[in-house]
């Protein structure tokens, strides 16, 4: 150790990079796995317990544990086989160390129920910290709708 600097070689950042892509596309992937099979547990773990969805749509800020208690029904119909649902998300833009990561895109959520469909396009930002627990969301931000051309547009920019 040379004036408090370490001289052992550190490890190579885009191989840092590569594997944090990976993860956090591994975790994006449990997101989308939790909606389609009705996983309520499964997707909360993804959220840390003290998360905030922010809304621009709604104008809104609460926590997330009072979004995931809002939708928990649709997660239990989801896993009874009263609805159907899924999320896909791509990417603009994909900031991030080791550690933390800062996810821009849209995501797209599709329902049915009753034979009656719904399809949503939302422009969101997700900021995510990695602890012991895995990768965990710290706010969601709902921007804005976003469009179908939109969403076509970042088709070669998605996650699982």
């Amino acid at each position: 150790m040379v004036c408090g600097f370490s001289t052992s070689r550190a490890e190579d950042p885009s191989e840092v990079s590569q594997q944090t892509i990976r993860e956090l596309d591994a975790y994006w992937g449990r997101v989308s796995k939790s909606v389609k099979e009705g996983d309520f547990g499964g997707y909360s773990a993804t959220c840390h317990p003290l998360g905030v969805l922010v809304s621009g749509v709604k104008k809104t800020s609460y926590p997330l544990a009072e979004a995931l208690a809002k939708w928990k029904e649709g997660f239990d119909d989801t896993r009874a086989k009263r609805m159907q649902a899924s999320v896909e998300f791509r990417f603009s833009q994909r900031l991030h160390d080791a550690k933390t990561a800062h996810e821009t895109g849209i995501f797209r959520y599709a329902s049915s129920r009753d034979g009656e469909s719904s399809i949503s396009y939302i422009h969101f930002e997700g900021l995510l910290q990695k602890s012991e627990a895995g990768w965990q969301i710290m706010m969601e931000y709902q921007k804005s709708i976003a469009t179908e051309a939109e969403w076509s547009a970042l088709a070669t920019k998605r996650a699982p």
